[in-house]
């Protein structure tokens, strides 16, 4: 069996893709002259039986790697662990041989093949569906942690690379990296340990450091905060470096290969249609807002794909970082990011109405200028979509105003009141099948919502979105509800959330319709097994 080849088998058993009795039996159908692509090919036709598109898709990619990894390895001369007793012996240099050319003393281990642990393979899901990398996260975390300090530099890049890929097979969201703590992930919004060792100041900073060029280090240590982009092997990454007082800590944020849409992001879809149609205003504001980690980003790319499909316009999107690449289709989409491609976003925005931009995409309103300019522009004929961390859309239309002095507010206030065209607000929460959902509520600006906003009673919101679903508009408490109906989330979870007494009112007379419905029909089936 050709070296490739050998770990190519030793890559699919250490990942249990593969039984040994049956890498024998590939191995006797194929026989023992076949190369690698044959190898390969023929595991992807039997493997790939009865999986879905996006397994396929996985399992190819891995196998890809697995592939890459095996010539890399084979040319080196080095011999997997599974197959070490068949490795050649080391030659013997005759006795008469002349001195002169007699090679150096060396020792047996010195001449033996080269063997390689199984933990330098690539990591994959395993049949059982359970990837090897959440075995280890399981248990007493990664073997990175408890030798860091012997790893050298490209080593070390590695082991934080190979952490980074693990992130979707763990099904985690974030990693988090910082000095006298211990490695976590959070999963499903909970934190979880991946390691039982509290990482020192400088385990922290060459970890933390070790993805960083020159050039990054030297402005992380001046401004001792830093945001950007990290992609590879077609993953990316949003990372956030910053100083703290025992050391350096960083967060790295898995960001979607895909964009998905907004029925896979949790939209009912009902409330789709409202949505799509914000997308056909020629101009005005729409805002997607919420706390940090309750999907804007995605949803805003979910935006940018609707007019992407439906339009023919030029997209100017402002980011910080980059996280989602969007290719142009319908329309010709242009993505800045913050410090690498301009200074600001308010320096952006004035930079964007100089480029014929139709839709301008904030990734980020925060500041007076940010959000001046931001209504400006949808009053001067753009449709410009930005971002808020904010909790409600009472809040978030206080939120823009505070930011202004208050003798510039009524001005800001008639502003918004016409270009404003609505606000999706959203959060994740628990679902039933132990992942997220999205709960959200809309406002849609309405004869009626302009007057609120102009008036400044803000307060009466509320209100106004309980009365106003004719117009698309709908609240948190209806959204709980309905996802609690749809089976979506569980009871206690849809109490957790839910705000207003009507709603509890109204959730538990569901629950109570739901449990009088068991028990009648366990009675039934009683009755029946009775006759």
């Amino acid at each position: 069996m050709q070296l490739e080849v050998q770990w190519f088998i030793s890559g699919l058993v250490e990942n249990s893709l593969l039984k040994m009795e049956e890498a024998t039996e590939l191995d006797r159908l194929l026989g023992q002259e076949s190369n690698l692509e044959t190898y390969a090919q023929t595991f992807l036709n039997q493997a790939s039986e009865g999986l879905d598109q996006e397994q396929v898709d996985s399992l190819v990619d891995f196998v890809q790697q697995l592939v890459d990894f095996s010539v890399q390895q084979s040319r080196e001369g080095l011999t997997p662990e599974l197959f070490a007793d068949q490795a050649p012996a080391p030659e013997e240099v005759p006795a008469e041989a002349d001195p002169v050319q007699e090679a150096p003393p060396s020792s047996p281990e010195q001449n033996a093949p080269r063997k390689v642990a199984a933990s330098k393979l690539p990591r994959s899901l395993s049949k059982s569906g359970a990837s090897s990398s959440e075995v280890e996260v399981q248990g007493n975390g990664f073997n990175c942690f408890d030798n860091l300090d012997s790893l050298n530099s490209k080593q070390t890049a590695d082991a934080m690379k190979s952490l980074l890929l693990q992130l979707n097979e763990m099904g985690a969201s974030d990693l988090h990296i910082s000095a006298n703590s211990y490695p976590f992930i959070r999963r499903n919004l909970k934190i979880q340990r991946i390691s039982d060792k509290i990482l020192t100041a400088e385990q922290s900073e060459k970890l933390n450091l070790a993805l960083l060029d020159e050039e990054q280090k030297e402005r992380f240590r001046k401004e001792m905060d830093m945001n950007f982009a990290l992609e590879f092997r077609r993953s990316r990454y949003r990372v956030a470096l910053m100083f703290q007082k025992d050391g350096i800590s960083g967060s790295y944020r898995l960001v979607p290969s895909e964009i998905r849409s907004l029925e896979e992001l949790g939209f009912l879809p009902k409330d789709i249609e409202t949505i799509e149609r914000l997308m056909d205003f020629p101009n005005g504001l729409v805002l997607v807002t919420g706390p940090i980690s309750s999907g804007k980003t995605t949803t805003l790319a979910a935006l940018i794909d609707i007019v992407n499909r439906k339009r023919e316009d030029h997209v100017i999107s402002v980011e910080d970082p980059i996280e989602i690449v969007q290719e142009s289709r319908g329309c010709q989409i242009t993505q800045r990011q913050l410090h690498d491609h301009t200074e600001s976003y308010s320096a952006a925005l004035r930079g964007a109405l100089r480029q014929d931009p139709d839709i301008i995409v904030i990734g980020e309103m925060f500041d007076l200028e940010t959000i001046e300019n931001a209504i400006s522009a949808a009053e001067t004929g753009h449709l410009v979509i930005g971002t808020l961390h904010t909790c409600d859309a009472a809040n978030t239309m206080n939120r823009l105003l505070d930011v202004f002095p208050p003798t510039q507010q009524p001005q800001i206030r008639a502003m918004t009141a016409g270009s404003l065209r609505g606000i999706i607000c959203q959060q994740l929460i628990p679902a039933t099948d132990g992942n997220l959902t999205l709960a959200y509520e809309i406002l849609i600006n309405t004869l009626s919502v302009g007057s609120i906003i102009t008036e400044g009673k803000n307060f009466k919101l509320k209100g106004e979105m309980q009365i106003g679903q004719k117009a698309g508009m709908c609240t948190l408490d209806a959204t709980i509800l309905e996802k609690y109906k749809l089976g979506a989330i569980t009871y206690e979870t849809a109490l957790q959330y839910v705000n207003e007494s009507t709603t509890k009112e109204e959730l538990n007379r569901e629950m109570a319709m739901r449990e009088a419905k068991k028990l009648a029909a366990a009675a039934a089936q009683n009755q029946s097994a009775g006759k």
